[in-house]
């Protein structure tokens, strides 16, 4: 019997005491698992009423688990061992999380930068099985990558169709077009949204594909499904969920601190279920994934902070009365995936907005489409050009007479709400080459005092990115893009990898200005030469 802990102290803990005793007279836990759609809302019915499937996974994706076994049995008798998933947001965080805490090889190509994808195609293709994963079958990133391994396979001789398995909603416009080309197709349940799809076959056709045992991940989530459903006041969904969301005033930046849990990367993973169910009507939830005690956030965390540790089963250590804010959670992968989901859609009742739909995703991708077909690269000419970085200010008259990338940084951050506020850094780079960009992370939030997140594009889009523009209007933003080194096409389309990546950027900058937030872009003509100056001006080092 696998078990779940959830133990809050501070603010965290009152909000438990002041909630927990009337979700439970309200029977929140178990409508939830009857998939009541009532629950947050006339507003929220109609879309609520075709999300909640996600309650009864653990049992539902049975079948799943024999199809799975028998798919991945044909495939390494052909010596295929080396797994891709091309999807984006809910379609690839699952299984990324699943088969590193697996310790199971996988390629996530969740990218649009042309460096990245030619990097994952040159990578033994001769052995690759490509997973396709789309749940509305039209994302554009995912389309570019099946078409660019498509023209790979056929330029070395191999037929798609026996080395692409596509996983999608039935009847989606990849399910038709994926059944006429002859690949194999795994229907996903339509009545789970994207980052609720963790035990669908989303999850668990990658997982499974690159060895991992699917079937005990059923049985462990099965195993505290009674548990999450029942109305009593020791439910650890009903107390995560308070703790996470009913703080007084609200405390609205949830730290994710992994603490010895052993799941590696469940908090990139939560960081979307999170950001992307409550970042709404001007409200919700920011994640801010940080990589252990001595981030800034958690060594001195301020007013309208949460930690939320990810602690190991047998963790004795309880925060102590001194502790601001501070939620322990502890459980094997499985159950906590269940354990934060039924948490976020606690989350989203008390903060009155719907957690299944996510109407600012869309703005960024129809500004993408509409930039698309313009010349590669950023668009307007820049404010200011200072050695290989252009910069350009959006989002109001905050630059100033800033001409080089050090005082345009100190001219966003001079935005920064002290009290409120947070920065976002977001990179449209190859996460892989230039990993180490994202230190920059600690030192932004060293320098400022406030909670600072990092997000690689265009994945982030699928995740924070609709807090950015749905949730307060209390964030810097600083976007890093830059010309790739060699563009690659996008096989039967009219634009390239480097069109499509840098639309992507400008169109949620745009976005993002419209919305009153400031952004400052900054565009390397340069890659290396202009990194180094951007991590100079960020605090990394010198030039």
């Amino acid at each position: 019997m696998s078990s779940l802990s959830v133990i809050a102290s501070g603010a965290a803990a009152d909000a438990v005491s002041r909630h927990v005793a009337t979700l439970v007279s309200d029977s929140v836990a178990s409508r939830l698992f009857a998939q009541d759609s009532t629950l947050w809302g006339p507003d929220a019915e109609d879309e609520a009423g075709k999300r909640l499937s996600w309650v009864g996974l653990p049992r539902s994706s049975r079948p799943l688990v024999g199809e799975i076994a028998a798919l991945h049995d044909t495939l390494s008798g052909r010596g295929l061992d080396h797994v891709v998933l091309c999807g984006m947001g809910g379609s690839s965080l699952a299984p990324e999380v699943i088969c590193a805490s697996a310790g199971k090889d996988i390629v996530i190509l969740d990218s649009s930068d042309p460096d990245y994808v030619r990097s994952a195609l040159a990578e033994r293709l001769d052995r690759t099985i490509v997973v396709v994963s789309s749940k509305s079958g039209s994302t554009v990133e995912t389309d570019s990558q099946r078409r660019a391994y498509e023209q790979a396979f056929q330029d070395a001789g191999i037929d798609p169709s026996q080395r692409i398995v596509v996983v999608t909603d039935p009847g989606s416009p990849l399910d038709r077009e994926a059944r006429s080309r002859g690949y194999h197709v795994v229907n996903a349940d339509p009545d789970v949204g994207g980052r609720y799809s963790a035990l669908t076959a989303f999850g668990l056709v990658p997982s499974g594909l690159a060895g991992v045992d699917v079937e005990a991940l059923l049985d462990d989530a099965e195993s505290v499904a009674d548990l999450l459903a029942v109305d009593d006041e020791a439910n650890p969904g009903l107390r995560l969920g308070a703790a996470l969301a009913g703080t007084q005033p609200l405390r609205d930046k949830i730290v994710l601190l992994e603490d010895g849990s052993g799941i590696v990367g469940f908090p990139d993973w939560a960081e979307q279920l999170i950001a992307e169910s409550t970042g709404k009507q001007g409200t919700g939830l920011l994640p801010v994934v940080v990589a252990g005690d001595d981030a800034p956030e958690v060594r001195s965390p301020q007013p309208d902070v949460t930690i939320a540790r990810l602690v190991a089963a047998d963790d004795d250590v309880r925060p102590t009365g001194t502790v601001a804010s501070e939620v322990r959670v502890s459980g094997t992968l499985a159950t906590q995936m269940l354990l934060w989901e039924v948490a976020t859609a606690v989350a989203g009742r008390l903060l009155g907005i719907n957690p299944f739909d996510q109407p600012d995703v869309e703005s960024a991708k129809q500004a993408a489409r509409d930039l698309l077909g313009q010349a590669a690269g950023s668009g307007s000419a820049p404010d200011a050009t200072d050695g290989a970085v252009e910069i350009r200010a959006l989002g109001g008259d905050w630059l100033g007479t800033a001409v080089t990338v050090e005082d345009a940084v100190s001219a966003l951050l001079s935005q920064l709400d002290e009290s409120s506020g947070y920065v976002a850094v977001m990179a449209y780079l190859d996460r892989l080459v230039d990993a180490d960009l994202a230190q920059c992370r600690q030192w932004i939030a060293e320098r400022t005092g406030r909670p600072t997140t990092f997000g690689w594009g265009p994945r982030f889009l699928h995740s924070t990115g609709q807090f950015h523009k749905g949730g307060p209007a209390v964030g810097v933003y600083l976007q890093v893009t830059a010309e790739p080194r060699d563009d690659l096409d996008v096989p039967g389309r009219d634009f390239s990898f480097g069109q499509f990546i840098a639309a992507q950027a400008a169109g949620d900058a745009n976005v993002l200005a419209d919305h009153g937030r400031p952004v400052l872009r900054l565009h390397l003509t340069e890659h290396d030469r202009g990194l180094a100056e951007v991590r100079s001006a960020l605090g990394g080092g010198s030039r």
